[in-house]
């Protein structure tokens, strides 16, 4: 039987320093405690661009434009009541202050320590990209 397939957009923000922003998955959502790259959900008639700067500004308060997302890779992951197709784009330039708006923890990673956080499966295979890219 075909699985729906959800589309997810998620973003790598990038600092000064070539560290990468995960966020924790607060309890109470789906793999809770996991560390993910920030996004969302790609809502119906919205752009993968238009999720992300809806979803940075309601999750971390930080206003973000479509001219600063650069599309870099995509994991497409099969779960087992879904599959997950999730964009990544990188980001260095954003405005405001980082502000975890939904009590999630955020850290400031290097790539090469990416593999030290738990990342949920379809995050894992872009750890290796972006520490290579980085």
């Amino acid at each position: 039987m075909a699985k729906p397939i959800v589309l997810v957009a998620a973003v790598a923000l990038v600092d000064m320093d070539g560290r990468v922003l995960l966020a924790e998955r607060p309890a109470g959502k789906r793999m809770a405690g996991l560390w993910e790259f920030p996004g969302g959900k790609v809502e119906p008639g919205e752009t993968p661009e238009a999720s992300l700067i809806r979803e940075l500004k309601e999750e971390l308060d930080i206003d973000v434009t479509a001219a600063c997302l650069a599309p870099f890779t995509f994991a497409s992951h099969a779960y087992e009541d879904f599959h997950l197709l999730m964009p990544l784009y990188l980001c260095r330039r954003w405005q405001g202050k980082l502000n975890p708006r939904e009590g999630q923890r955020l850290a400031w990673v290097a790539p090469k320590r990416l593999a030290d956080y738990a990342l949920p499966p379809a995050d894992k295979p872009l750890v290796a990209m972006l520490r290579d890219f980085l």
